[in-house]
C-alpha cells in the first residue's frame, strides 16, 4: 500500500506528531530487514527473518517479556507509515538492596536493537526514541513489581547514550582465553541442558543471601538476576545458529567442577558473528555465567579485595576453576570459536585466573558492549546509579 509520508520533508525530530508506538507483524519484518546488514552476523537475509522470528518465542522473549517499540508519525495508519527508529525492551527480574541487607524483588528493563535506517539518520530520531522511553519503561509492565531502571549495551561509546541518561556502568571489562585443543581436566564435567535449573535456581539462592549481607557506605545495590530464561534466550539463540551452519547443537551448555558447597561452574554459549570458513570470523564462546560457591567478593563491596578463602579450600578450588575454564577453551576448539570471554569477574576469580597459569588477557572496554544504566527513584525521577552486581554476558541484550 502507498504511503502519504513525504520522505522528502521527514518531520523534525522535536515534532509533536511524533510518538512511541508498535509495530505490526509487517512492520516487524521491515524492522528485521533493514537491521540485517548489521545484526545477521553468520545467516542469510532469509535465515535471519525467521531467526528474529523464532527469537520472540523463546523465554525472555515470549509471553511480552519482550517489547518492540517504534518512533513514528502519529498520523500515520500502521503499516503506511515510515519507521524513524526501533528498539527493543526485554523485562529482567532483578533484586535491589540498601545498607543494611533488605532486599526487594524489582524489574529491570533491557533495551537492544536500537536502530535507525540509514536515511533516517543525523536527524535526532533515536535520541527522540530514547528520551521517550524513559518516559514509559518506569511504569511499563510495572503493575506487580516496582522497575528501578532499565540497561543498555552500547556499541557506539559511552558519551551518546550518557548523555541521554544512561551513565556507563564504572567498569566494563572481560577475560579473554585463547580456544585450545588439549584434553578436557576430568574434575570438570560437562553441564547439560537439564541441569541449568537446579543450577540457576541454587545460583538465585546464593545471590539473595549475598544480596542480604549489610553493606556499609554502599546505599543501594542491584543485580539481573541470572536465572534460567536468560541462559535459555542466549542458548535458543546459539542452536538456531548452530542448526543453521552445523546441522548440529552443542551438547555441553557449561561446565561444572568440585563437590557441592565448594563447586565451581560456568554456563556459556556459542556466538558466531561470522562463518567459521570466513577470514578472520572473530567468534566468541561466551561464559554467561560463572558461579564460585564461597566467594564472599561475588557482592562487590569495598572489603571484597580483602576476603579470601580458607587456604586449603582455595587450593581446591582454584584446580576446579582452571578445569572448568579449560574446558571452555577446549569447547571453543571443537566449535571453531576463536575466543572465550568472561566478564566482570570477582577480585578473587581474577586471583585464581592469574594463579592458573592460564595465558589470558584483560581488556577493559572502552567503545562497545558498554555496560549503561539509566536508574528511577520511587517516583519515577532520576536516581542515583547503584552498585551493579554481577556484571556479567548472561544480561546483556
Amino acid at each position: 500500500m502507498g504511503s502519504s509520508f513525504d520522505h522528502n520533508h521527514l518531520p523534525d525530530s522535536n515534532s509533536p506528531d511524533l510518538h512511541l508506538s508498535h509495530p505490526t507483524s509487517d512492520e516487524c519484518v521491515k524492522i528485521w530487514t533493514n537491521t540485517s546488514a548489521s545484526w545477521k552476523d553468520s545467516l542469510t537475509i532469509p535465515v535471519y527473518l525467521k531467526e528474529s522470528l523464532f527469537l520472540t518465542t523463546v523465554p525472555l522473549a515470549k509471553d511480552n517479556g519482550m517489547s518492540t517499540w517504534i518512533l513514528v508519525d502519529k498520523n500515520l495508519p500502521p503499516d503506511q507509515r515510515p519507521i524513524l527508529c526501533s528498539c527493543e525492551s526485554f523485562r529482567k527480574r532483578s533484586l535491589t538492596s540498601d545498607a543494611d541487607g533488605n532486599v526487594n524483588d524489582t524489574i529491570v528493563h533491557g533495551i537492544a536493537s536500537v536502530f535507525c535506517p540509514p536515511a533516517y539518520r543525523r536527524r535526532g530520531y533515536a535520541a527522540r526514541l530514547m528520551k521517550e522511553l524513559a518516559k514509559v519503561l518506569h511504569s511499563w509492565q510495572s503493575e506487580q513489581v516496582r522497575c528501578v531502571g532499565s540497561i543498555l549495551y552500547s556499541d557506539i561509546g559511552k558519551a551518546y547514550y550518557a548523555d541521554l541518561g544512561w551513565h556507563p556502568n564504572p567498569a566494563n571489562s572481560h577475560v579473554v582465553f585463547r580456544p585450545s585443543e588439549t584434553p578436557k581436566c576430568p574434575l570438570a564435567k560437562e553441564v547439560l541442558a537439564d541441569d541449568l535449573s537446579k543450577l540457576c535456581e541454587r545460583d538465585e539462592s546464593m545471590i539473595r543471601k549475598a544480596m542480604a549481607t549489610p553493606a556499609e557506605g554502599v546505599k543501594i545495590r542491584v543485580t539481573i538476576v541470572p536465572d534460567l530464561d536468560h541462559m535459555l534466550w542466549h542458548i535458543g539463540k546459539e542452536n538456531f545458529a548452530c542448526n543453521y551452519l552445523f546441522g548440529k547443537i552443542p551438547r555441553a551448555k557449561g561446565a561444572i567442577a568440585g563437590p557441592p558447597g565448594s563447586q565451581i561452574w560456568a554456563i556459556w554459549t556459542h556466538r558466531y558473528y561470522g562463518h567459521p570458513d570466513a577470514q578472520s570470523p572473530n567468534n566468541v564462546l561466551y561464559v554467561l555465567r560463572l558461579v564460585i560457591e564461597g566467594d564472599e567478593g561475588a557482592s562487590n563491596l569495598p572489603s571484597d579485595e580483602e576476603k579470601e578463602l580458607h587456604a586449603a579450600k582455595h587450593s581446591k578450588q582454584l584446580s576446579y576453576l582452571k578445569a572448568v575454564l579449560q574446558a571452555a577453551q577446549a569447547e571453543a576448539a571443537e566449535w571453531r570459536l576463536d575466543h572465550v570471554k568472561l566478564w566482570d569477574p570477582t577480585p578473587l576469580v581474577q586471583d585464581m585466573i592469574t594463579q592458573s597459569g592460564i595465558e589470558h588477557l584483560v581488556v577493559e572496554r572502552e567503545e562497545d558492549s558498554i555496560a549503561s544504566g539509566l536508574w528511577y527513584d520511587e517516583n519515577g525521577e532520576g536516581g542515583a546509579a547503584p552498585l551493579w552486581i554481577n556484571n556479567e554476558h548472561y544480561a546483556w541484550y
